[in-house]
């Protein structure tokens, strides 16, 4: 059975906004979620009929896709700024300083608390639309063996570059630019955990790729998602504020048709039976 785990939490630092708008942000409930096979207690509990087992249907890589053609052409024009703190993507650096933690402390509750090395050694996470690493090299730092994939060989470069600064991360952290679909069969049941931080806004089929996601989940895994919740504030906030009035993330970024709930995601994931 998925337990379903949420946290919802103030972004001050995503936004630069002032404390009025700060809580304004929290009402909005920009969401960090997090998706485990196993963790704390589920948000709705769902027992499953007794001796029954949920059966799961694997993607067809051949007849589907989960990308975008217009998000791909945003995101490549911004390929060599994933490291600019101070740029388009300094919104992202900084939800490290809640995302990092939210991550290593689920894994570290799901399974038993630190092991000997750094925090996260012995874990194997996926980072789904890794871009330039930000997410991949500080799990890498805490001992993770992290697999980072994008389908744009340029962020891909961008992230090579990066990490090459860091010999501690030469072991830990590796790169492969592709979409997650194109190894779905090569990777079945492969990784503890998978992320897709900020992704799940931006691609196709949202149902196809939180499939194939836990297709490469080891049994027991845990999938964390991080998206913007769909709320007439976080339009506000989000797209309004943050893309045509302070300017700090892009313009066109964000859709706010394609953003998901916590409740659409939890029932898109209950849909699928998984």
């Amino acid at each position: 059975m998925v337990r379903f785990h949420f946290a919802f939490a103030l972004r001050k630092k995503l936004l630069g906004l002032s404390g009025g708008l700060d809580v304004a942000a929290a009402r909005s409930r920009c969401c960090l979620s997090a998706v485990s096979r196993r963790g704390t207690r589920p948000l709705r509990p769902a027992p499953a009929p007794a001796n029954s087992r949920p059966s799961v249907t694997k993607m067809s890589t051949a007849s589907k896709t989960t990308l975008d053609p217009s998000e791909m052409k945003k995101f490549q024009s911004l390929a060599d700024k994933w490291w600019d703190e101070t740029g388009d993507f300094a919104a992202l650096h900084s939800m490290n300083d809640l995302r990092v933690p939210f991550i290593r402390d689920n894994l570290l509750n799901l399974n038993g608390g630190r092991k000997s090395g750094g925090p996260l050694s012995g874990f194997k996470i996926l980072d789904v639309g890794c871009g330039g690493g930000l997410l991949s090299e500080p799990l890498g730092r805490l001992g993770a063996s992290v697999t980072g994939i994008d389908p744009l060989e340029d962020s891909i470069h961008t992230a090579e570059l990066h990490k090459s600064f860091d010999p501690v991360l030469n072991s830990r952290v590796h790169y492969r630019p592709c979409a997650l679909e194109d190894i779905v069969e090569e990777a079945e049941e492969e990784f503890d955990a998978v992320l897709a931080s900020e992704v799940v806004e931006h691609v196709s089929d949202p149902e196809a790729f939180v499939q194939c996601c836990c297709d490469v989940l080891k049994p027991g895994g845990s999938l964390f998602i991080t998206t913007l919740n769909k709320t007439n504030l976080s339009y506000a906030l989000g797209i309004v504020m943050a893309e045509k009035v302070m300017k700090i993330v892009p313009s066109g970024t964000h859709d706010w048709e394609k953003f998901i709930s916590p409740v659409d995601l939890e029932r898109l994931l209950e849909s699928r039976q998984i």
